[in-house]
């Protein structure tokens, strides 16, 4: 990598002090200098996939991330009180935002890209995964927690004969399952997780637990152990780390998920020991490159739409985000997981792809 290279991944430097400010205070530092537009590139998410394969973001540790990292451990950032704020900040933009970024069903989360050709076949792909790795049957209760725009329990509901239940922290989101989906059995909730105390069949968390956080994790287990009744199954998929012990990333707390931590896979097989069986385990976050970089494009051909109603500044800050984390995916920094558990499940599960 080149300051003011040729190459598509090469930093174009517009102001000299910003490396000072980048150097300073790391990956807050490089993120809000590009909002400021104080330097560019002509392929972000390559640059990004440089960065990270080069391990470059580890040579510069500042002294702040060691607070950052305390606080992790010290402090629920994901407590009830603090529950809505990410909804308020990132989910709540307005649905027309999203439906021009998303697919059809507004499936905010990585698409299943084995035999897709287009956004559209990947994400009907990842539904259809979910359903069948859940065994769903006419008549049965699913639960989905954290049901965004509701992608999950209608394609169940159309296509599997379930009744649904959804839960979600976004006011925008829950209103639209209510007037798009009006014909389909599916009840959606404003509310917290943890107030959860019914039985289900079935259960998913899709794109959620990167927002419970290690504090909640074991919380959220025994909540799915609570409301899952003895054959049942709980499908949870999330964005994942490679390790242990670090904390998130800085500009992406601050700007797109307030209060979000990724969990690593021992995280999350500590937080369901003796309370639920892991079944199966499933990566293909090398999907979820293909599926940013088509947000980024359906974002692009878009954006016309929104000038106005939202600044240069929040372009290039939704621009960062898109294809910074494409790059974190293609550079294998970042994971993309399903697992699958039970309660006390008969004769284990069948590998389902």
């Amino acid at each position: 990598m080149r300051i003011n290279g040729s190459r598509p991944w090469d930093m174009q430097l517009h102001r000299n002090r910003a490396l000072d400010e980048i150097v300073a205070r790391g990956s807050l530092g490089l993120g809000e200098t590009y909002m400021r537009g104080d330097w560019s590139v002509p392929a972000l998410d390559q640059f990004f996939f440089h960065l990270l394969r080069a391990d470059l973001h580890t040579r510069i540790q500042p002294l702040r991330n060691l607070w950052r990292i305390a606080r992790s451990y010290l402090v629920n950032l994901q407590s009830r009180s603090r529950a809505f704020q990410v909804a308020e900040r990132h989910y709540d933009l307005g649905n027309d935002f999203y439906q021009c970024m998303l697919d059809s069903r507004m499936t905010y989360s990585c698409g299943y890209w084995r035999e897709a050709k287009d956004l559209e076949q990947a994400q009907a792909a990842k539904l259809d995964l979910i359903c069948r790795k859940l065994d769903l049957k006419p008549g049965m209760r699913l639960l989905d927690i954290g049901c965004g725009w509701g992608s999950l329990v209608s394609y169940a509901a159309e296509h599997y004969g379930v009744e649904c239940v959804g839960v979600s922290v976004s006011r925008e989101q829950c209103r639209y399952i209510e007037e798009r989906y009006a014909q389909l059995p599916i009840t959606v909730h404003l509310r917290d997780y943890r107030s959860l105390d019914e039985p289900f069949d079935r259960i998913a968390s899709v794109g959620m637990f990167e927002h419970v956080g290690r504090k909640n994790h074991r919380t959220f287990m025994q909540v799915a152990r609570r409301c899952l009744k003895d054959n049942g199954r709980l499908l949870l998929h999330t964005i994942g780390k490679n390790q242990r012990r670090s904390t998130t990333d800085a500009w992406i707390e601050k700007y797109i998920f307030p209060n979000g931590e990724l969990p690593s896979t021992g995280q999350i097989c500590d937080s369901a020991e003796q309370l639920l069986i892991e079944e199966d385990l499933h990566n293909f976050g090398c999907d979820y490159d293909k599926t940013l970089m088509a947000w980024h494009r359906n974002f692009e051909n878009h954006w016309d739409r929104f000038a106005e109603k939202f600044d240069r500044q929040f372009y290039r800050m939704w621009r960062y985000y898109l294809l910074s984390c494409a790059g974190a995916f293609r550079a294998r920094h970042i994971q993309l997981w399903q697992w699958i558990f039970s309660r006390k499940l008969e004769g284990g599960v069948e590998r389902v792809v």
